[in-house]
């Protein structure tokens, strides 16, 4: 052992590799302050959460398992200018900020999306701390921060605050007790829906290589059955599922079916920015008929 190395200590994580702020601030289009203030969280939230699609085409193209260190998110996610899910995209995200002198703790959810049954955490999620989160606008110390979530998900951070009414363009969100967790929530028309559920308990790096790999491979997995790519934005939600594109506004949604496999790629690239190769199939689809209207 070096004399500038010293032994982990249980439940640490080890240190993490240098990280590429230029590179990432590039790709998601923030040229904004490097400063851990809550503008700034606001603004690199905001900046992520619209620019980095959910997806989870890795699975369905067979390309496994999916990595979480940081060498291989920098280059999946900045470099190829991919997506990814909760764990690729929050992990890249923690690092951010951290990177811009955040701190952040690492936490894990039971997804509900309306069911009541539990289900095990195979989300992760931020709580992060500002210095200058004092004010009677910033709602506290300290903030959920969430851009792994999809369609659904959170444009910017939420106050860490249970009852507090987060109104975020055409989207409005909620944390609620629900002692051991707190929920967050989403009202769609007058009624308020159950995204997901968490408690304060830091998690680590190993915690979320044994969900990932239970998302990724496990043939329970809504991952393994259905091809999803997803983007929130300040006006539109844009949702795919198999083989029908959603943009879902706050009025109503506008469906499309697509027909075949090559338009399938064709709208991944135009409506999601992601480049894969012509003749790209996936497992989902393989001898499925498209679905009826």
């Amino acid at each position: 052992m070096s004399e500038t190395s010293a032994p982990l200590r249980i439940g640490e994580d080890p240190p993490a590799p240098p990280f590429d702020l230029d590179a990432y601030l590039h790709r998601i289009g923030y040229p904004g302050a490097r400063e851990p203030t809550a503008a700034a969280l606001r603004d690199v939230h905001l900046a992520h959460a619209s620019a980095v699609p959910f997806e989870n085409l890795d699975i369905q193209m067979g390309r496994l398992p999916i990595r979480l260190d940081l060498d291989s998110l920098q280059a999946k996610l900045v470099g190829d200018r991919r997506g990814g899910y909760c764990f690729e995209q929050n992990t890249l995200f923690a690092a951010a900020l951290e990177a811009l002198g955040f701190r952040v703790t690492r936490l894990a959810a039971r997804v509900r999306m309306g069911r009541s049954e539990p289900v095990p955490r195979t989300h992760m999620l931020l709580r992060v701390e500002v210095e200058d989160a004092g004010g009677d606008d910033a709602g506290g110390p300290a903030f959920l921060a969430d851009v792994g979530f999809g369609g659904d998900g959170l444009l910017l951070p939420v106050p860490m605050r249970s009852g507090a009414v987060a109104e975020q363009f055409a989207w409005t969100y909620r944390l609620v007790d629900e002692p051991p967790f707190l929920v967050l929530q989403s009202l769609h028309g007058a009624r308020w829906m159950d995204l997901y559920a968490f408690t304060l308990e830091p998690h680590h790096s190993v915690d979320f290589e044994v969900a990932n790999h239970y998302t990724s491979t496990h043939p329970d997995s809504g991952f393994l059955r259905a091809i999803t790519v997803q983007l929130p934005g300040p006006e539109f939600r844009l949702i795919l599922r198999n083989r029908k594109l959603i943009e879902n506004r706050p009025d109503g949604e506008h469906a499309i079916r697509i027909e075949d496999d090559e338009e399938l790629v064709r709208v991944i690239g135009d409506r999601f920015g992601i480049d894969l190769p012509p003749g790209t199939r996936f497992r989902a689809l393989a001898g499925r008929e498209p679905e009826p209207d």
